[in-house]
């Protein structure tokens, strides 16, 4: 339940999907004083031509009119550049694969957005994300939304407890198909409109496209384990550990006749590590994090048995943390597949997420030795 005498003024991030709007319905049918405030963060035409984040506002003013809420635009398009997508180039300059999704909540919803609204004279920042909150006594505690396909606490692993003090998640406690059904019920234009995929500022774009605009490919050779030449690529940035697809080589001569798997980058001398089947190369028994995000303020004791997850959408591994420092070294129960650097490793007690950091370094099963 949303309590409107605690929460004062509310300002919403409204994207133009059915979550947000939802969202600031059920804010408005509390009582709470609501302002809905779209957000902008990237100035760019799909490859159709057409400007999304235009059809997205309109969207939202159409949805603020039938609740009755007033709603304004700001633009974050320089502050995310600088603080999100100048960190996604440099990190696959790297050779890594980062998750810009996770920053972005960092550093633009909930810093950026969050000041602003605060400045507004709000109390608080809600979003249509699918994730819980826990203020009883004690530090807030960020816990999985109700429909666990939608949880979306993997992304929020990087909030501090400022922050999550003064946000809502007014949708944290619904099924998707309850928030459709609500959009439906009060008329919302965009009831049945699709979830949006993919990285925030790509979407549905082809990536690799895009990605060739802001940096120059540099194709090399393409190895085997064993440092055998199998083909070429065109720029190690294009490819991630465990990736099948869009190799070309599938009709290579003289294999076993499994499908080849991306396994290992050498950045120095520019090589892709391919190798056919699902061997021992793929997985890993362990990572390191340099920094790691603790919600609650304060590490895990030394040899905590939790569980994790180092994509979204990946079903919790369990794990032995080791804090050290800022990061921690953790352990797997079972070898993990593709475990890459860049991406974030998060990490759970049942049902709260305690917080998580970038992988910087795995310990793969099998060294790759080219």
């Amino acid at each position: 339940m949303i309590d409107c005498k605690q929460n004062g003024r509310v300002v919403i991030g409204m994207s133009g999907g059915v979550d947000s709007s939802v969202a600031a319905y059920l804010l408005k049918s509390a009582g709470v004083d609501t302002i809905g405030v779209f957000m902008k963060n990237w100035d760019e035409k799909d490859d159709d031509g057409v400007c999304t984040s235009q059809q997205d506002y309109d969207d939202v003013r159409s949805v603020c009119d039938a609740i009755g809420i007033p709603y304004y635009s700001v633009n974050f398009t320089r502050e995310y550049r600088e603080r999100v997508f100048s960190y996604f180039l440099e990190e696959y300059r790297r050779g890594r694969t980062p998750n810009p999704d996770v920053l972005c909540n960092c550093e633009i919803k909930f810093r950026a957005f969050l000041d602003f609204a605060l400045k507004t004279g709000a109390e608080k920042l809600a979003t249509g994300h699918y994730a819980r909150l826990k203020t009883a006594d004690g530090p807030s505690l960020l816990t999985r939304a109700a429909d666990g396909n939608k949880d979306q606490t993997y992304f929020l692993a990087g909030l501090t407890q400022e922050q999550l003090q003064r946000v809502i998640f007014p949708i944290g406690h619904l099924q998707k198909r309850d928030v459709r059904r609500i959009a439906r019920e009060q008329g919302f234009s965009n009831a049945e409109k699709k979830d949006s995929t993919g990285i925030c500022f790509i979407g549905e774009r082809n990536f690799k496209k895009f990605l060739m605009q802001y940096l120059p490919a540099q194709g090399g050779d393409m190895v085997d384990e064993r440092g055998r030449i199998i083909g070429r690529h065109d720029g190690l940035m294009y490819y991630t550990i465990g990736q099948r697809r869009g190799l070309g080589i599938g009709g290579t001569k003289g294999g076993s006749g499994e499908s080849w798997f991306v396994i290992g980058k050498e950045l120095k001398r520019n090589l892709l590590i391919v190798q056919q089947g699902e061997h021992d190369e793929l997985y890993s028994t362990s990572l390191s994090c340099d920094r790691v995000n603790w919600i609650g303020g304060n590490a895990p004791k030394d040899g905590a048995r939790l569980t994790a997850k180092f994509r979204y959408r990946q079903p919790d591994q369990s794990v032995t943390v080791h804090p050290k420092g800022q990061g921690a070294y953790v352990e797997f129960e079972t070898p993990q597949r593709a475990v890459t650097c860049g991406q974030w490793a998060v990490f759970y007690e049942g049902e709260t997420c305690l917080g998580g950091g970038p992988i910087d370094e795995i310990k793969p099963v099998k060294e790759i030795r080219v």
